[in-house]
């Protein structure tokens, strides 16, 4: 697939952001020559405006940089200090309910 020639060599993490279900992004997953740190809102309606529906299903540019900041972690290229860190920097409640299940 196109998706598979294009990111072949690519550095870094793959993070992938999407206003609609997390399954978009998901459903290029397998094609890529590593895992994907999926972020979506597998829902609409509880939310006003986007910029609200973004940061209840943690989608905002805040969660993406966490996600990615998380995935590097994950892949040993950053220490777990630096993620605690953002979280505080970022001003994000780890206590927060999982918004796919609240």
């Amino acid at each position: 697939p196109y998706v598979t020639q294009v990111t072949a060599n690519a550095p870094g993490p793959f993070v992938a952001a999407s206003d609609y279900l997390k399954v978009l992004p998901d459903s290029i997953d397998r094609w890529l020559p590593r895992g994907v740190q999926v972020l979506g809102t597998d829902g609409f309606g509880r939310s006003e405006s986007r910029a609200t529906l973004r940061d209840f299903f943690e989608v905002d540019a805040r969660f993406i940089a966490l996600g990615t900041l998380n995935a590097l972690m994950r892949d040993k290229q950053l220490q777990p200090e630096a993620v605690e860190q953002a979280i505080k920097d970022l001003e994000i409640d780890p206590e927060k309910p999982d918004p796919a299940i609240s």
